[in-house]
């Protein structure tokens, strides 16, 4: 069984950055694309960036392109989110879910009911 934990969440200063890990256990997550999703209060949970097994493909929403950067490094069996210029409305708790795709992946981020396993998720708050 995979099991995914993210951290790297807090409070942050709009305008701020914080850097969000997405740590794997079970299984190698080399043959996995990740996803990270968020869901802000009263509000449907959203995708925010995926990445290819390989790293080679990534994708983002057009709310966080430019400002958020997706990455991996599956010798640690990690993800990453670098999230930069924060605003407010990027408040919510973020998930990291991983689904079977090995190789190469292009177009947009899988559906969510398309990943196999999910983490618990990490609050990230954005206010002065």
């Amino acid at each position: 069984q995979l099991q995914l934990v993210e951290s790297g969440g807090g409070l942050v200063q709009p305008g701020g950055s914080l850097r969000l890990s997405c740590a794997a256990s079970g299984y190698k997550l080399d043959n996995y694309l990740i996803g990270w999703y968020r869901q802000a209060p009263g509000k449907e949970r959203e995708v925010v960036s995926c990445i290819s097994s390989t790293g080679g493909n990534t994708n983002y929403a057009a709310s966080v392109k430019g400002r958020f950067t997706i990455s991996r490094d599956n010798a640690k069996n990690t993800v990453y989110l670098q999230m930069s210029s924060l605003k407010p409305e990027d408040t919510a708790v973020y998930y990291c879910a991983a689904g079977y795709w090995p190789g190469p992946y292009g177009g947009s981020c899988p559906r969510r009911d398309e990943y196999d396993y999910w983490g618990q998720g990490t609050q990230v708050t954005v206010s002065s």
